[in-house]
């Protein structure tokens, strides 16, 4: 299997387990999200970790998706993600706690004790694409007037060829000096850990991927969050990645749909624990949209009557 494709390494599973089986302290409460984000530490045998714990009991009823659904989904996210052979997903689990049952998520980014401004996930961002100094624009690059992402790797640029490095996804406005608006371009890097993301999007059927879920750690390597309004059994698929729309799937994506498809089988252990978070309806709506996009062999193009935008789009 191609470095590329990383399988999530022995530590990952080591923490998927201390998630699950460690003793869950609250440490502080993430202000700004729209259901309860808490702030968390889980240890054991002598090693400990921030997380992110999200309690059933806090989320906010949604008239698409059922009560108390949404831990489960961010956990079968998680799921997909490993049977796919990506660590996209950071380690995600579904486990009692102090508030009851929700979602529990190793932390990605700095602490938030430690500094009060640092939200979940809050990095340094990488080096936009293009070449040094395409943040500023110039000959190099495209003036980079808003980024949408901690990472760098979306943003909103002046109008034009975005140029090598960028896909363009479609025009926007930003606010001028004025007071009026300026014309843009929404933009995400041509990238392969975002084509990656892109890919178990539509299989989740991610109905909100926005640029501030896209997370770098300092290795460079991108992890995504926010997964609760994924697996509905409805198109639902709304990202700010559609600059792959309609291309034809890597072979790296290709090999990887073969492995899910292949993994959820009735009777499989991945079928087995996805049973338990997931409604039959929504795993089997999961087999056919794996199964139509390998069939397909391109990203799917946006459509229907679903906004194909999140907004606001961070």
């Amino acid at each position: 299997m191609p470095a590329s494709e990383r399988l999530p390494p022995r530590r990952e599973l080591n923490t998927a387990r201390l998630l699950a089986e460690g003793e869950l302290t609250v440490l502080g409460r993430i202000p700004d999200a729209s259901n309860a984000v808490l702030y968390a530490s889980v240890g054991a045998e002598g090693r400990r970790i921030g997380c992110v714990y999200k309690p059933v009991a806090g989320e906010r009823p949604l008239w698409d998706f059922p009560d108390g659904t949404l831990a489960r989904r961010e956990a079968a996210a998680y799921e997909v993600c490993r049977a796919l052979g990506w660590d996209l997903v950071p380690p995600t689990v579904l486990r009692d706690g102090p508030l009851g049952p929700g979602m529990c998520q190793e932390w990605v980014g700095a602490d938030p004790l430690e500094d009060p401004d640092e939200g979940p996930g809050t990095t340094s961002p990488t080096e936009p694409p293009g070449e040094p100094g395409a943040a500023e624009g110039g000959a190099d690059g495209p003036e980079v007037l808003v980024s949408l992402s901690p990472t760098g790797l979306v943003a909103l640029l002046e109008t034009g060829d975005p140029g090598p490095g960028w896909k363009a996804v479609g025009h926007a406005s930003v606010p001028d000096e004025s007071g009026g608006e300026r014309p843009a371009l929404l933009a995400h890097a041509d990238d392969d850990r975002l084509r990656r993301t892109a890919v178990l999007d539509a299989v989740v059927n991610n109905a909100d991927r926005k640029g501030g879920h896209l997370l770098a750690l300092p290795d460079g390597a991108l992890r995504v969050i926010d997964h609760g309004v994924t697996f509905h059994t409805d198109d639902k698929l709304r990202t700010l990645l559609w600059g792959w729309a309609g291309e034809p799937l890597p072979e790296e994506a290709t090999r990887a749909l073969r492995r899910l498809t292949a993994g959820l089988a009735e009777g499989s252990p991945l079928a087995t624990r996805l049973a338990a978070l997931l409604s039959a309806a929504e795993l089997d709506a999961l087999r056919k949209r794996a199964g139509a996009l390998l069939a397909a062999g391109r990203h799917p193009l946006p459509g229907g009557d679903w906004p194909a935008i999140p907004w606001p789009p961070v």
